[in-house]
């Protein structure tokens, strides 16, 4: 008879551990679901870019005597533990000047309004950015960037060390003094999970700068997207998975491309081409 007491009393405490540890689970799912509800994604206008020689984003003809119309968006993320800036779009001393033609005319470039008021009308300030991370330091992603000289600005280490390097001296594809002030770095190699929740992750996706980057999101309603930088400039390149001739370096690009994709459909992400005037309106509406 004790032998079935205690047999009894020890099956009341394993389903009672079972029981508590189901909970317990169940109680971290609950607090990570929370966390990824809170995230909030900003879709902002950077300027517009009209290539005006296209075959630049290719290699031999394919765009001989094209032209096409580029977006250059830029983007706030809001997490409970911070707020990253993902690029700042081109030159804000473009604001009021119209349309611009730099010198060797491949390009006529605008930007209609500041970060400042853009960032007031979502109300946001300056103040506000925590981090600052580029999808790649060419001029038209950083071209706002000295407004966040506080922030924390997170690059690879690979981007880092050439921004800082002769090379990049004289290159009309970047202009250092746009992000000078950025002081307060962290250099990473690799990805870096930024909140340390899989809701913001940095993913290192080299070739079209020696460091270039993109960013994945989990959205509360979205689900998964990733903003792709430069991996593309519109639908066409994506699909057809067309390298432009003035990247740094084709072959990791080429490398990097299949790493992307086959992530894509791994998580099923939305992939948002930054530069794709079609999918500026449809990041504007993901939460």
């Amino acid at each position: 008879m004790r032998i079935l007491i205690l047999l009894a009393i020890f099956s009341t405490l394993v389903i009672s551990c079972k029981n508590e540890t189901k909970e317990a689970t169940q109680g971290t799912k609950e607090q990570v679901a929370e966390e990824k509800v809170a995230i909030k994604l900003h879709t902002f206008d950077g300027g517009s870019i009209m290539a005006n020689n296209l075959n630049l984003f290719a290699q031999g003809d394919t765009y001989k005597g094209q032209r096409k119309a580029l977006a250059d968006a830029f983007y706030v993320i809001e997490h409970p533990k911070g707020t990253l800036i993902w690029d700042t779009g081109l030159p804000e001393g473009l604001v009021g000047q119209g349309d611009v033609t730099p010198e060797g005319g491949a390009f006529t470039i605008s930007r209609k309004d500041s970060i400042k008021n853009q960032l007031n009308a979502k109300g946001l300030a300056i103040e506000d950015i925590d981090h600052i991370a580029f999808s790649h330091i060419h001029f038209d992603h950083t071209g706002a960037a000295n407004h966040f000289e506080n922030a924390q600005w997170i690059v690879q280490e690979s981007e880092y060390t050439f921004a800082k390097g002769d090379s990049i001296k004289g290159n009309s594809f970047y202009a250092p003094d746009s992000f000078s002030k950025l002081n307060n770095v962290k250099q990473i190699s690799g990805d870096l999970d930024l909140f340390e929740d899989g809701t913001v992750i940095i993913k290192s996706m080299p070739g079209h700068t020696p460091g270039h980057q993109v960013l994945y999101l989990e959205l509360p309603q979205a689900g998964p997207v990733i903003l792709a930088g430069d991996m593309y400039h519109f639908i066409e390149n994506r699909e057809k998975r067309i390298v432009p001739q003035f990247n740094y370096d084709i072959p990791e690009t080429e490398e990097s491309i299949k790493q992307f994709e086959a992530f894509v459909d791994e998580t099923k992400a939305n992939v948002i081409i930054q530069h794709e005037k079609k999918h500026l309106p449809v990041a504007k509406k993901l939460q």
